[in-house]
This record gives C-alpha cells, structure tokens and sequence, in this order.
C-alpha cells in the first residue's frame, strides 16, 4: 500500500487537502490528533514526559496542558525534548495504524513532517502551499489569534521553499477549488502508483 504524506506550514490548507482525500474514501492519519491522544493515553509516553518534566504533567492521569505550556514557552531546547519523547510515539503508532488499513493508498497529515521524520516512513510527500499573506489571514480567522502569534508560528515552521524543494508534489492552495482539482488527479495517480 502507497503510503502519502501530507504537509505544510500553517494555514496552507493541508487540512483541508486531506478533508477532500476523506470524502474520497482514504484514511487519514492527523499527527496533531494523534500526539494528543498519545500524550494521553501511552504509559509509557505519559511516564517519559512526567520524567522529564516533573510529575505535575498529570493531574490524576490527566495531562496539564497549561503547566507543561509553561515549562516550553521561549525554551527551544524544552520543546525539542519534548518532541523527542512524542515524534517516535506519533511513529510508531502511524506504523500500527497503517497496518490495519485496507485501501489503495493511506494519508498522513503532518505540520512537522520532516521533523519528526515521517518522511522516512513513506513512499511520497505532497507539500501544500499559499501565499504567505493569505496564510496568515487565514490562520487568523480559524485560531482566532493575532498576526504576531501567526507570524512566530510560522517563523518556527519549515519555509515554504524547504518543502517544496524537499517533497515529491508539490500543491498550491489559493482557491479551494484547485484543492479539489489537485486531489482528483492525486488520487488518480496515487491509485495506479504513478509518480
């Protein structure tokens, strides 16, 4: 089975990419789901982060998100250990995941593609793309934050040029029609294993 990685900075529009594979019939994998649940759930993660972040992670097995927020807010070094402990999880249950699967090809969403090393999990990736000014507007709208928030968000993300240079496919999401244009001949060649 053909496995897809789906990626792109924020307000690019891979969400809604990987909404129209959905309504294709292909399963998705959302990475940022899954992290969360991980966090949530995997012992064996939730004992790592309680490791290295102190015990006050979990209140009575819940995770708090408003301490461990603290503990990584302007420490870059706090928030690679973190994603450390979470990427090869988020991997290993990708893996599972997809062994369980039952379709032409799969798709996995991921904002952090490249770093969390999904890449070396799948056989092409698609970066999506949009002009920066529309990405933040966009990001705006849906997270109801502030052009500064959007802006250091996107400054912690891989440039645009990166992924293109780095992914198989590369899509450009201006309008949502193109979207669908784009995933109609996508999952055509996705299905017949073209490149």
């Amino acid at each position: 089975m053909l496995k897809v990685g789906v990626t792109g900075g924020i307000g690019s529009g891979k969400s809604t990419l990987c909404r129209l594979f959905i309504e294709r019939g292909i399963p998705v994998y959302d990475t940022d789901a899954a992290a969360k649940s991980l966090m949530q759930e995997d012992d064996a993660l939730m004992s790592a982060i309680a490791a290295r972040f102190g015990e006050e992670c979990y209140r009575d097995g819940v995770l708090n998100r408003a301490y461990l927020a603290q503990q990584l807010f302007s420490d870059d070094a706090a928030r690679e250990a973190l994603n450390c402990l979470v990427h090869p999880a988020v991997v290993a249950d990708f893996e599972r995941w997809a062994s369980e699967q039952q379709s032409d090809y799969l798709i996995v969403e991921s904002a952090l593609l490249y770093e969390a090393g999904l890449d070396e999990h799948l056989d092409r990736v698609v970066a999506v793309l949009a002009p920066e000014s529309l990405r933040v507007e966009r990001a705006m709208q849906r997270d109801g934050a502030t052009e500064e928030q959007i802006r250091a968000r996107m400054a912690a993300q891989m440039s645009d040029e990166e992924l293109h240079r780095r992914a198989d496919i590369t899509v450009v999401n201006i309008f949502e029609e193109d979207l669908e244009a784009a995933v109609k001949e996508l999952d055509y060649r996705f299905r017949h294993h073209q490149p």
